[in-house]
């Protein structure tokens, strides 16, 4: 059961709603217009009371009316955009959006070209891992829409030189093997994506795999 609020922080709440289901620290001090100190402890107040949820330090996501505080989930792609920015989708997690494996991976792997010092958080009971890779490495994505935030997941196309990169976060290379057997890929797309990506060994991976399945 939700606690009381007073009128105050409903009208915080209904500024910050605007902005959408998450926000930080500094946007509730600049809509409120509260000192640091006091604005800490309506934040407080409001995770106490189950109105809002602390994602990392000094980023939070506001919960639904009927959510109940310990049992709501919010969608892992739009807990990615929370994280760290800019960011997507990538490796096993995109495998398994795109359809190209069968298993579930236990952890939604991020990918950013920004410095973090935490790589590993567990969000709402799901890990999530972030991966940085440098700007030429950071391209070809989809762009959708979940829950009324835009996020990005990297394409069929990308996934696979990805997960030729970095086998350790696609569970390894059988994993690659059996979405290139089972899948539907534009070849074109993905020879621009190889030459863009610039890395010889996942080209001679990508050969070797080819070869094997006579594609």
């Amino acid at each position: 059961m939700k606690l009381g609020l007073r009128s105050s922080s409903v009208e915080l709440l209904r500024r910050l709603r605007r902005r959408g289901p998450f926000f930080t620290f500094e946007d509730a001090l600049r809509v409120s217009g509260y000192s640091r100190g006091y604005l800490k402890l309506i934040l407080h107040l409001l995770e106490r009371g189950g109105w809002i949820e602390r994602v990392e330090r000094g980023k939070y996501v506001i919960l639904p009316l009927e959510a109940e505080k310990g049992r709501y989930t919010l969608n892992e792609f739009v807990v990615d955009c929370m994280l760290v920015e800019p960011s997507a989708i990538a490796y096993w997690s995109a495998l398994h959006y795109h359809g190209l494996t069968e298993q579930i991976p236990g952890v939604v792997f991020v990918q950013t070209t920004s410095r973090k010092k935490r790589r590993e958080f567990i969000v709402f009971n799901t890990r999530y891992k972030i991966v940085r890779v440098v700007e030429r490495k950071f391209f070809g994505f989809d762009s959708l829409w979940v829950e009324g935030v835009r996020v990005y997941v990297t394409d069929r196309e990308k996934t696979i030189v990805d997960c030729l990169d970095k086998l350790q976060y696609c569970g390894g290379i059988v994993e690659v093997y059996k979405a290139l057997r089972e899948g539907d890929f534009d070849w074109e797309r993905l020879s621009r994506h190889l030459e863009l990506f610039g890395s010889g060994a996942v080209a001679k991976r990508l050969a070797h795999l080819t070869k094997l399945l006579g594609l």
